[in-house]
This record gives C-alpha cells, sequence and structure tokens, in this order.
C-alpha cells in the first residue's frame, strides 16, 4: 500500500493512506542506507493492523503498519526538513510588516531552485491603495503567478485554493504576513483524519512544534515552522540568472555568451530594465542574490 507521510515525531511515522492514518515504524534498512523518512514523501507501507484492532496504536483511530521504502522525491528542504514540495506559496502582506522585496526575491530563487512552482500570495489587500497594489503587481509581472487576496475579509481564497488543487503545497514568507490565518481558511473542515488525530497525539507532550502535512480539499499544505527566512545558499552564481524568469528571458541575447549582467556592454538584461520588462527593483535582487552567490563561492 502506498501513502504520504504526514507527520515524524520520536521515531514514528504518521501515513496518510486512502482515508486513514497509520502509526509506523520505519525498517531497519533505512538506518543501514542512511535514509531518513520525511513529512511530505510518498512511502510503501505494510499494514500491520487497520484502526481498532490490535496492537493498538497511539490512537484507536489509527492504523498500525511498517514503512518499506521511500519513493522517489522531487525535492527536499533542510530548514524545514520536509520532502516534495510541489508548490511555493509566497505569503506576503501589503502592510504590517510592509514586504521586503529582496527576502522574498531569495525564496523565489531557491523555490525554484528545488524545481517546486511558485505564486505569490499578497494579503492583507483591504488595507492597501490602488497604487500599492498596481506596484506589486509590476513588480512581479514577469516573475509568478500573483495572487490578491483579504484573509480578514476572505477575498480571493477560493481562487489560491483552486490553484493547489492536485498539489502538496506549503506556504513561506515573513512573520505578520497572515500565513497562519490563511492556512486555516484554505484547510477550513478539511483537515480530516490528520488535524483530528494530532491533538490527541500533542495531549501531555512537549510542545516543540513539528512539520506536518495536512489533507485539504484536493491538496496537501504543509503546516511547519521555517520556510520564513532560508537564504540563497545553494545557489550558484551562475544559476540565479535562470532562476529569476522575467531576467532569465534576456539572457540569450546579450552580446557575451558570458555576461553576468552586470555591467558589461551589450547586455539584454541591463537594456530589459531600461526598456520597462524587468522592475528595478527586480534586477537590484538580482544582483545581490548574485553578488551573495559569488562570495559564497569564494570563501571554499
Amino acid at each position: 500500500m502506498q501513502g504520504t507521510i504526514t507527520r515524524a515525531v520520536a521515531g514514528f511515522y504518521y501515513v496518510y493512506s486512502q482515508g486513514t492514518v497509520y502509526e509506523c515504524r520505519a525498517r531497519g534498512i533505512f538506518r543501514k542506507d542512511g535514509i531518513t523518512p520525511l513529512v511530505g514523501d510518498e512511502a510503501e507501507i505494510t499494514v500491520i493492523a487497520e484502526p481498532g484492532q490490535q496492537p493498538s496504536a497511539s490512537s484507536p483511530e489509527m492504523g498500525v503498519a511498517s514503512v518499506d521504502r521511500v519513493l522517489p522525491r522531487l525535492n527536499s528542504f533542510e530548514r524545514p526538513h520536509v520532502a516534495n514540495v510541489e508548490l511555493l506559496v509566497l505569503v506576503a502582506a501589503v502592510k504590517h510588516p510592509a514586504p521586503s522585496f529582496l527576502m522574498l526575491d531569495r525564496v523565489t530563487v531557491v523555490a525554484r531552485k528545488k524545481g517546486a512552482e511558485l505564486i505569490l500570495c499578497v494579503n492583507k489587500t483591504d488595507l492597501a491603495e490602488d497604487e500599492q497594489l498596481a506596484e506589486l503587481s509590476e513588480y512581479y509581472k514577469n516573475a509568478c503567478l500573483t495572487h490578491f487576496i483579504s484573509v480578514k475579509e476572505e477575498k480571493g481564497v477560493e481562487a489560491l485554493k483552486a490553484a493547489l488543487k492536485g498539489k502538496k503545497a506549503a506556504l513561506a514568507g515573513p512573520s505578520g504576513a497572515g500565513k497562519s490565518s490563511l492556512a486555516n481558511l484554505l484547510l477550513g473542515e478539511q483537515k480530516s483524519a490528520t488535524g483530528d488525530i494530532s491533538r490527541k497525539l500533542q495531549r501531555g507532550r512537549n510542545t516543540t512544534r513539528h512539520s506536518e502535512l495536512f489533507a485539504g480539499d484536493g491538496f496537501f499544505l504543509f503546516d511547519t515552522p521555517g520556510f520564513t527566512s532560508f537564504d540563497a545558499l545553494g545557489v550558484a552564481s551562475d544559476e540565479v540568472a535562470g532562476l529569476m524568469p522575467d531576467v532569465a528571458r534576456f539572457t540569450g541575447s546579450c552580446r557575451f555568451s558570458d555576461c553576468r549582467h552586470l555591467s558589461e556592454p551589450g547586455c539584454a538584461v541591463r537594456q530589459a530594465v531600461t526598456d520597462g520588462f524587468i522592475s528595478p527593483g527586480r534586477y537590484a535582487s538580482y544582483k545581490q542574490i548574485y553578488s551573495d552567490a559569488v562570495a559564497s563561492e569564494n570563501r571554499y
């Protein structure tokens, strides 16, 4: 049987399969091969007992099984330690806090490096002036798909939910942008067995937050600490331009094939900034991320 690891705590793995959660131990082969199953992994399991049968799990609503094999991953992240993030929803607020474009752009670069799709979700539109929304729209017009929402007024959330269909999605962004409130709206009554069981498992245990994957209406949503401030380490300097679609669009037209898009003559990227196809802010982010990548390379 195949299922999705939705939670990992103290050597137990909770696998969601066909509407049932199974409490699992991993077979010894994982330790031998140096493999650690992660939240988000697709896994093959062997069922030992269905819910209500013996041996019992931590909750009578769970079955018992063993994790036999982890299937190949799309990606994995170190902070937080999760796997198979297919879609990263980058949540920013119009204000309170004001968006940090460089931080947001760093996240987009890392997401694309990992092979994840990307959506920018601009929250708190109920606080925004039309000019602010126009500025954000212009900034990312050729960079990624953008959704404008108001969690407070529950506007735009259904369209975002439709974009999550069939995906394992994670919310990223700064503290205060509204990620937790958005997650509650997206999941609604669909937390299913995973949510109920998680609350039972927390009773009497410490309150350290663990990464978790909740079943939504046709999608899965990671609930995890992290995804708020990771940097672009691990991205090579010569990869940065290709991971920014609005920049990558013009890189093949530069006079020199090894153009860094900084001060070289005949640079199509800098010309695109002048012509308004790339926003000056995005270009400033490119230069900073590129510079940081070079500095990181020179340390080794």
